[in-house]
């Protein structure tokens, strides 16, 4: 018989194959059965329409598809803190007012929704420190130069080495979401982007940031500290992440929506087909709900308030896109365990005002005319300063000034105080003024360090977009906030674990490319 003809033998191996080949159909048959996709959600609810709000649902109509429902939930207009205000017939952003180049998903926002920028004029700059101006930028370049390194050192020189690499630590962020890839706390956001960098400059001044990097006190006093009162309303104390981001995001080239930077907030709403329910939600609980085939599901039910009176409606997923402050959104968390209550996060008063008048230059130490222009002054910490900063404004669609406005000095300024101002101190502003108006905000977190992060998620399906504010509040910020939350709560309805929370997406990513 030859080698291997023993018909036993061969019936065993026959044996052994199919069992082998049933074992694996009935372990695929199981995979198959428990890895079944789960059924997407039905409803989504976005609370506030501000660019995080909005965007966020941009980002969920993208990730959940054509069929889910998603609400808008907003008590005042679409934009929030991106606002316009109305002085001598034209617009003017009283908000959120400028886009660095760099900000790439306002930049794609722009694009996909068919708006138009304008680039913003390069005024020349002034810092003014109570008593005289301390600094003044030339028309050229070669005399700046001489005057930074004359009163600066090489400070200067650090500081765009400083920057570059802030920003191109910053930049990862973009590339990791093209990938999908999501994160479960700002923390490990910024973990992500920089390593310990980012994090631990949460937990230091931005003054202590720079004079570790080795800027002396006097830049940081001189050409810091305007900055930042400038951007935040705050001084050197804030926290060095956000420190950092206000003080590279005043390079040339930002830009703006014409129109308004509002308009896309209002582009978004309609490209993600949401739908806007003008209320207050006044609460949010868990509960049990029955489904047409008998199966109960757990789902949030948000109480609102509208004009025609008050409202319920159940949401499978809830984002929160408004601070979690009393002052400005007062939502009741019912029933939670553990419970879940409106967060400690003071913001911080700016009041923008709005003049159209003649400035006093003496006010500022100048002879009447002026040997200079004045158009933007930043300020240094002085008890005696009751402004931030004073600055000619243009309107949201740019016209020409006219020649009689250009002969008379008279043109529209737009200051930032902490308080609002009185008529004495606007007497002190300008010779004469023919029309103020003023919007009082709490614009933005009142910020420290070390600075405690609210988390993203707040219970097993409700996020908490505005919480990455605490690092640094900017429009950008929000967005690549809102694009984190619908991936995080896409991958966390799938249970696609691998895209949240990666450790070294940097090398794994270059790897693959």
């Amino acid at each position: 018989m030859r080698r291997g003809s023993n018909p036993c033998g061969g019936m065993y191996l026959s044996v052994v194959f199919c069992s082998l080949l049933s074992g694996l159909i009935l372990c695929s048959l199981r995979v198959t059965a428990t890895q079944q996709p789960r059924h997407p959600p039905n409803r989504i609810a976005v609370v506030g329409a501000g660019i995080g709000g909005t965007s966020a649902a941009y980002f969920l109509r993208q990730k959940f598809g054509k069929d889910v429902q998603i609400d808008i939930f907003e008590k005042g207009d679409v934009g929030g803190r991106l606002a316009t205000i109305e002085i001598e017939e034209n617009q003017y952003e009283v908000g959120g007012s400028v886009i660095h180049p760099l900000h790439l998903h306002m930049k794609s926002f722009v694009k996909d929704l068919g708006l138009s920028t304008c680039t913003l004029s390069a005024n020349l700059l002034k810092i003014y420190n109570g008593d005289e101006f301390i600094f003044q930028e030339s028309e050229w370049f070669l005399i700046n130069f001489i005057k930074n390194l004359w009163n600066y050192g090489l400070n200067f020189l650090r500081r765009y080495m400083w920057v570059e690499d802030l920003l191109d630590k910053f930049m990862r962020i973009y590339r990791y979401q093209t990938f999908d890839y999501s994160f479960s706390t700002t923390e490990s956001l910024l973990h992500a982007m920089a390593g310990d960098d980012f994090v631990s400059k949460l937990n230091m001044s931005i003054e202590e940031e720079m004079q570790n990097y080795g800027f002396t006190q006097k830049f940081i006093d001189e050409m810091v500290v305007p900055v930042m009162r400038f951007n935040y309303g705050q001084g050197v104390e804030m926290n060095a992440f956000v420190g950092a981001i206000s003080y590279a995001w005043t390079e040339s080239g930002v830009w703006a929506v014409a129109g308004g930077n509002k308009l896309v907030c209002n582009g978004l709403l309609n490209a993600a087909k949401a739908q806007l329910i003008q209320g207050t939600v006044t609460s949010l609980q868990e509960k049990v709900h029955s489904t047409k085939s008998g199966n109960t599901v757990k789902m949030y039910e948000i109480s609102y308030v509208t004009d025609t009176g008050p409202g319920l409606d159940l949401y499978d997923i809830v984002v929160i896109a408004t601070p979690l402050n009393k002052k400005l959104s007062n939502i009741e968390f019912v029933g939670f365990d553990p419970p879940i209550e409106t967060l400690p996060e003071p913001y911080h008063q700016m009041v923008t005002t709005f003049v159209h008048g003649r400035i006093n230059t003496s006010f500022f130490g100048c002879s009447t005319p002026c040997q200079f222009p004045l158009s933007d002054i930043l300020t240094t910490e002085n008890p005696k300063l009751f402004i931030h900063s004073i600055s000619t404004a243009s309107p949201v669609n740019p016209v020409p000034e006219s020649d009689a406005s250009k002969s008379v000095g008279l043109r529209v300024w737009k200051i930032f105080s902490p308080e609002v101002l009185t008529d004495e101190q606007l007497h002190q502003l300008f010779e004469s003024y023919y029309a103020v108006k003023a919007r009082s905000w709490l614009a933005y977190p009142r910020y420290s360090s070390p600075e405690k992060i609210p988390p993203i998620k707040l219970h097993r399906a409700i996020y908490y977009l505005n919480g990455i504010e605490r690092a640094a509040s900017a429009m950008e910020m929000s967005a690549i906030s809102a694009k984190n939350v619908a991936l995080l709560s896409y991958h966390q309805w799938y249970g696609k674990d691998d895209h949240i929370d990666q450790q070294d997406l940097a090398e794994r990513l270059k790897s693959e490319l």
